[in-house]
């Protein structure tokens, strides 16, 4: 069944938000997956439910947060139903095995532990890919071939930043890496000096994480058109910024203004935060370099769009004021405490003349007003254009000016 008719906005229809890693059942690994949301769509449809809307579903850092992920493009490995039924390359002794390293009774109970989830299902993934690798067919290498051929464009960054990740620790925090992989160019140059046997180990952590997405959009595409099936539509969510802790940062950093660090401007509702009320949120996501962006036009922000194009059948974008102009801080997070007592003249000392502020321009007079909104809606279209056919939403909380 064709569910885009039924999304026209002028079409009313109910639908249910829910948190993926909220749906559990008996038989979980401590987490809600795609497993559990096909059965939760079935009882949607059923219900007469037409939507059902996730928060973001890519990989999230040590935080664990849907809205910090490491990758606008890497899926999390934990929203996977790693079963032998779902996953072929996993053998059913190897199943039962890892299910049993684990002590499922207390893992289902209560808030998700997440370093524990994690662990479980990398080591599902792992002898997945171990047996693939020692006895795939042909057909499925075949496949998998053509999967990093069409996602080279970020897939290349991202298992480089990810083998990086588990060579130190585990921790996205590249800041604290040995200094000749900190960058995505000094870490390819780490890498061609590494000794054979060394290099080798690394390439295959690069094709395990790059084996990993291609089962993680295998299952998300699979569920999106048997949702379609079932008449009801899912709805992804893309926050405006990555983390400054993602990969696209570390593969791109050219396309993000450097010392800027994205948020909101003060709010006199958060008694409880001096900080806010003072400064405004400090989010710490990297401010775009539209100029930059606009050189290839705009091709990071299309294949993100495209992305969630393929696995959803319409999406929201947080903060969609972003596009028209972002509040910026001259400083990171982790600075915040010791610009709170400063006023904007010993700020301003310290930061080298630059305050919080809207980026590229505030609001204030015509001539800028009228900028950001045109500026803002060219951004706009752009995004339209990579979504299709695809409905797109707009997330509009915040100080919204009369020219959005």
């Amino acid at each position: 069944m064709d569910v885009s008719a039924s999304l026209d906005p002028e079409h009313r229809i109910a639908g249910v938000l829910i948190p993926l890693f909220a749906l559990r059942s008996e038989s979980d690994q401590g987490i809600g997956d795609v497993g559990d949301l096909r059965r939760f769509v079935d009882w949607a449809a059923e219900t007469g439910f037409t939507l059902i809307q996730l928060l973001p579903i890519n990989e999230t850092g040590g935080d664990n947060s849907p809205y910090n992920a490491i990758s606008s493009m890497a899926l999390d490995p934990t929203t996977l139903e790693l079963t032998p039924e779902m996953l072929p390359d996993l053998s059913a002794n190897d199943h039962a095995t890892a299910l049993a390293s684990e002590d499922l009774s207390t893992l289902r109970e209560g808030p998700v532990k997440y370093g524990r989830v994690k662990a479980l299902k990398q080591r599902l993934l792992r002898s997945a890919f171990e047996r693939f690798e020692k006895a795939g067919n042909g057909e499925r290498r075949q496949a998998f071939q053509q999967f990093e051929t069409l996602h080279t464009g970020w897939l290349e960054g991202y298992t480089l930043f990810r083998a990086l990740m588990e060579r130190n620790g585990g921790t996205e925090c590249w800041d604290r890496w040995p200094a000749d992989q900190q960058t995505a160019v000094t870490a390819r140059g780490w890498e061609g000096r590494l000794p054979s046997e060394e290099r080798q180990r690394f390439l295959r952590s690069k094709r395990f994480y790059a084996y990993v997405q291609w089962i993680a959009y295998g299952q998300w595409e699979d569920l999106k058109r048997t949702t379609g099936e079932r008449g009801a539509a899912l709805m992804g969510d893309i926050p405006l910024g990555v983390s400054f802790y993602s990969a696209d940062y570390f593969a791109e950093p050219h396309l993000f203004e450097p010392g800027w660090s994205g948020g909101a401007p003060p709010e006199p509702y958060f008694k409880d935060d001096a900080f806010t009320q003072k400064w405004g949120q400090n989010w710490g996501i990297p401010v775009y370099d539209w100029a930059a962006m606009r050189q290839d036009n705009f091709a990071w922000w299309r294949r993100r769009v495209g992305g969630v194009r393929d696995l959803f059948h319409v999406f929201r974008i947080d903060h969609i004021l972003g596009f028209y102009r972002i509040y910026s801080f001259p400083w990171r997070p982790a600075q915040n405490a010791e610009f709170l007592p400063l006023s904007p003249e010993e700020a301003r000392v310290r930061t080298g003349g630059r305050l919080p502020g809207f980026k590229p321009r505030d609001d204030e007079g015509h001539a800028h007003r009228e900028a950001n909104c045109r500026e803002g809606e060219d951004l706009l279209r752009m995004v339209l254009e990579a979504a299709g056919e695809t409905r797109l939403i707009g997330e509009d909380l915040g100080t919204v000016p009369e020219y959005v």
